[in-house]
């Protein structure tokens, strides 16, 4: 029988480097949200490598069945449909929330869509740990990720590398405070916010 299961060889390569800093980092927390999981390789990862989480995988629904067959011999949840534009997000709250290589897909409209709901679906000192690239004052940080913007925005207009100061802006306006900004593999930050408790 044939392996139907999807690959992501950035998974593959960037988990580790990855998991050096989310271990430390959610050592507190208990339940994370991971947003867009793609094949579901990171949770597979993750999870494996942080057994106090329950990690809860979730996407849009054409990637549910990738993600099952990811997950179908480990010990975590099943995928949740999320999509950034559903009225119906989970009810609970979570300890963390994770995001790896989704807000340069995104429309804007869709970023700022995804952090107003990270305000209401995160714990009162939650945390927000979000991978992929970024600009720094409206500069790319590698030649690579100025090619890369051009190839994003030739397959559609709307997505692109975003600026971190735009990012970190509707961060803040969400209750969240930067914690860490991370230097990461292929050019690449992983940011992590923590939520203010009042």
């Amino acid at each position: 029988m044939i392996d139907a299961k999807p690959f992501s060889q950035a998974c593959e390569n960037n988990k580790q480097a990855i998991l050096n800093h989310l271990k430390p980092a959610l050592q507190e927390c208990r339940n994370v949200l991971e947003i867009g999981s793609g094949t579901g390789q990171h949770g597979v990862y993750f999870g494996a490598n942080m057994p106090q989480l329950i990690w809860q995988c979730s996407d849009r629904s054409e990637n549910i069945a990738g993600i099952r067959s990811w997950l179908s011999n480990t010990t975590l949840p099943a995928p949740l449909t999320l999509d950034v534009h559903d009225a119906a997000w989970p009810t609970q709250q979570y300890d963390a929330i994770f995001s790896a290589n989704t807000l340069h897909i995104m429309a804007w409209t869709e970023v700022e869509l995804f952090f107003s709901k990270v305000n209401t679906h995160l714990t009162p000192t939650g945390l927000l740990c979000i991978y992929g690239p970024f600009k720094y004052q409206g500069k790319f940080t590698s030649a690579s990720n100025a090619d890369f913007d051009l190839w994003l925005k030739h397959n559609s207009s709307a997505s692109g590398i975003r600026d971190f100061e735009r990012i970190d802006s509707l961060a803040r306006q969400a209750g969240l405070s930067l914690l860490a900004d991370h230097d990461m593999p292929a050019n690449n930050q992983l940011l992590i916010w923590k939520r203010k408790a009042w």
